[in-house]
């Protein structure tokens, strides 16, 4: 590395007191927060210790006014088109429950869906009748555009909803292009950009989403129960709402009538966890300054590494399959369940996850993979520390 480089990365470590106790390898599950995260939660929480939350809310005003403003700015909004939610899955059922759905409507998917999202669809299969469809995959994996178009064609889904980047897998989807066919076909389409936010640029224009969830506490670095939702002018302007406004989203106008509020709002909640809704502003301008590129470039060059090393490595297979590869690799273990080695390396001080079958069963259950490590390094980690997580591994499944 360049001294430049080199200064940079001592920044970013010394700003993150969690690199001086553990190996972190896990920003798809929750990252380590920096030391402006950690200053503008603790603030808050001694504020609302001080003056009472009320009051310590109302003395954040100018703040959290800020933190809409940022987080529209990470992803090339406005600060209008973002509604804070308790987390990005609940992001992600707000804007569900914004389409009035009717027994036989169809809801357009992919593969590679989030577990949680997926159970949802089946909810809303089994209890309202809704079709699921799952689009075709390309043969390198993710999910294949044209296929999206035929089924746009034929089934004229109410709603089209994909995972960017899925939570087993490293292959990150061709949303951009499955978003112009939507707006083509004037279908709405929700992105889950949960484990996109934070790890590459994100700019909702490109993906021509009329809905976009993430979170804060995986590669955006913030705090664990905070997420958010971008929603369009166009769907405001339709009059979308989720079925469960409360005096957050809307005014009781007259006793038969309410007012939405004019702006994303509307798919809010009155009650936020104020902490961590400046701890996610915090975040998303401190995730801007790093620059999203940087995180990015770092991201995958420790990823592509750790999938060349795992092919040439004895008991290890690389599972991702894609295009186009993100940050977070999924490494088979043959013939071992992963959960134990995972164990193990955490005993260690190096943080990783297991993944299981269940978790992509649509993607993983047809390839016969039962569990595998996912490990996620970010811009922050180190070459020693990607030394120091495969000496570990060999040192458990490469037999001697």
């Amino acid at each position: 590395m360049d001294p430049a480089e080199i200064e940079r990365l001592r920044a970013w470590r010394d700003a993150t007191p969690g690199t001086r106790a553990v190996t972190h390898l896990n920003s798809a599950g929750a990252s380590l927060m920096p030391q402006p995260v950690i200053e503008a939660m603790e603030t808050q929480l001694h504020h609302e210790v001080q003056m009472g939350g009320y009051e310590a809310e109302a003395a954040a005003a100018a703040e959290i006014a800020t933190t809409y403003a940022t987080l529209g700015e990470l992803v090339g909004a406005e600060a209008r088109n973002i509604a804070l939610a308790p987390s990005s899955s609940q992001a992600f059922l707000n804007a569900i429950a914004s389409v009035d759905w009717s027994p036989g409507d169809v809801l357009l998917t992919s593969r590679l869906d989030y577990t949680s999202q997926q159970i949802l669809y089946l909810s809303l299969a089994l209890r309202l009748g809704v079709r699921i469809v799952t689009a075709p995959d390309l043969p390198e994996g993710g999910v294949d555009p044209q296929g999206v178009i035929d089924l746009l064609d034929d089934e004229r889904p109410r709603l089209v909803a994909m995972s960017w980047v899925p939570t087993h897998a490293g292959t990150i989807q061709d949303l951009p292009a499955v978003g112009r066919a939507c707006r083509n076909a004037g279908v709405p389409f929700l992105v889950d950009a949960c484990q996109a936010v934070g790890q590459f640029p994100v700019d909702v224009a490109d993906l021509h989403c009329d809905y976009l969830s993430s979170t804060g506490r995986k590669w955006l670095r913030g705090p664990r129960g905070i997420g958010f939702l971008y929603v369009a002018d166009a769907a405001l302007a339709r009059g979308d709402a989720p079925l469960h406004v409360d005096m957050r989203g809307a005014t009781w106008s007259t006793p038969n009538a309410m007012t939405l509020a004019p702006d994303a709002r509307r798919f809010e909640e009155w009650e936020h966890s104020w902490l961590n809704v400046l701890g996610l502003g915090a975040a998303a301008r401190y995730a801007i300054d790093v620059g999203l590129d940087v995180a990015r470039d770092r991201a995958r060059g420790f990823a592509r590494d750790l999938r060349s090393w795992a092919t040439e490595t004895e008991g290890l297979r690389p599972a991702d399959r894609g295009g186009d590869l993100s940050a977070i690799v999924t490494l088979e273990v043959l013939g071992r369940e992963a959960a134990p080695i995972v164990m193990q390396l955490r005993e260690q001080g190096i943080n990783t996850s297991a993944t299981l079958q269940w978790f992509g069963l649509a993607d993983l259950g047809p390839r016969g993979i039962e569990s595998a490590i996912r490990v996620s390094p970010h811009y922050f980690n180190t070459a020693d520390e990607i030394s120091r997580f495969k000496a570990a591994v060999e040192s458990m499944v490469v037999p001697r």
